[in-house]
């Protein structure tokens, strides 16, 4: 290879000094064999000074972690969903979510917006192939019934944001309706936040005739209410109260002597055989004693049921911002009608034996936020 002009001279002399000093050693040929063997050193390359020494400090610190805790070496199973459903709401909605839940005491913000991710992940976009448009998935005979001008903009759109939580919230607070009278008079079982989602996927008369949630809807409130803690603050005008537990014993005793015969859970019917939950507790009481309110409240059923005979439901409104029932059955007679405003310790009927009873006693639940609860520990303790 030929240098630049001006170094030329330079090359010359380094080339002579070369050629002296291979002469003098002995065997130049055996040398220059012995340098075509031989590697060359080099230097460290830029892996060596700058990548290894990453990699390895990389590596320490995570296995640093993974002893400390700080990081799981495998990921992680069967994890609830993060809170991601709230960052995919526009903060618009959310006061119509809260005033489309207030038309009844059933359904929470939480449910309604978890019931709109199952139906269309909040998409707004197009109608789908079945008809059904906006985030509620209306299709149109649905939306002549239920659908209104909420927002006031001069239109009524399933398309319409407002228009569709505040629509979806009437539909659900009919069934929600219909489910609780079932469960009042005794044809069906079941959290009423379940019944009314299988009403919705299924209608009420599968939910009727099946007595509890049906077979064919289970998967669509699971899918809902899987989607639930994805909106729990959504139910909490403040976001920081935490308080979400029973208040305690808070209710007077609704007979004279608190003798349990039949506990509050998982049993095996006296008369059909059936195991399944007792969803109240059993009072062991003369025929004809007295049975009174276990707190204030309003008579919302009294009558004749198949299964619990002579029955009363008296709502007490909300404690800690949740629904409370009390209910009281296999009653020998009534003595307050629907509509009834009540006290605590007012007179509402007499112990009997009516119904799927196999003796006089009175069969005592409470209703708490949708869903039966042990009534033991309401009760107060001088009852």
């Amino acid at each position: 290879m030929e240098g630049p002009p001006a170094t030329t001279g330079r090359l010359n002399e380094a080339d002579e000094a070369h050629e002296a000093d291979e002469a003098s050693r002995e065997g130049g040929e055996q040398a220059r064999a012995d340098r075509a063997v031989k590697p060359r050193r080099r230097g460290p390359g830029l892996f060596t000074v700058v990548v290894l020494p990453g990699l390895v400090t990389l590596t320490g610190i995570v296995g640093w972690l993974v002893l400390t805790g700080g990081l799981s070496p495998d990921p992680p199973q069967n994890s609830a969903p993060g809170p991601v459903g709230t960052t995919r709401v526009d903060a618009s909605y959310l006061p119509w979510l809260r005033k489309s839940a207030s038309a009844c005491s059933v359904l929470t913000p939480a449910v309604l917006a978890a019931q709109i991710e199952q139906l269309s992940g909040w998409s707004n976009d197009t109608e789908r192939l079945s008809g059904e448009k906006g985030i509620a998935a209306f299709t149109d005979a649905r939306w002549r019934t239920w659908g209104k001008d909420d927002d006031g903009n001069g239109r009524s759109s399933p398309g319409d944001p407002a228009d569709a939580m505040m629509a979806l919230g009437r539909q659900d607070c009919s069934l929600a309706e219909k489910v609780t009278d079932l469960r009042t008079d005794g044809t069906v079982t079941g959290n009423l936040v379940d019944l009314t989602l299988a009403a919705y996927a299924v209608g009420t008369e599968a939910v009727a005739e099946a007595g509890r949630v049906p077979a064919e809807s289970r998967d669509y409130v699971a899918e809902v209410k899987a989607l639930l803690p994805r909106y729990e603050a959504f139910d909490r005008e403040n976001p920081d109260d935490t308080a979400n537990r029973a208040p305690g014993a808070v209710l007077a005793a609704p007979v004279s002597t608190l003798t349990v015969t039949s506990s509050y859970g998982s049993r095996e019917h006296p008369l059909t055989g059936v195991t399944k939950l007792h969803t109240g507790v059993d009072f062991g009481s003369p025929q004809g004693a007295q049975v009174s309110s276990a707190a204030a409240g309003r008579v919302v059923f009294a009558g004749m049921t198949k299964a619990y005979g002579n029955r009363v439901v008296v709502d007490h409104g909300t404690i800690s911002g949740k629904p409370l029932q009390t209910t009281y059955s296999h009653l020998s007679s009534l003595q307050v009608p629907v509509g009834r405003t009540v006290e605590a310790g007012t007179p509402i009927g007499l112990v009997g034996s009516t119904g799927l009873s196999t003796g006089p006693h009175l069969h005592f639940e409470v209703i708490f936020d949708g869903g039966y609860t042990d009534p033991m520990p309401w009760l107060s303790p001088s009852s």
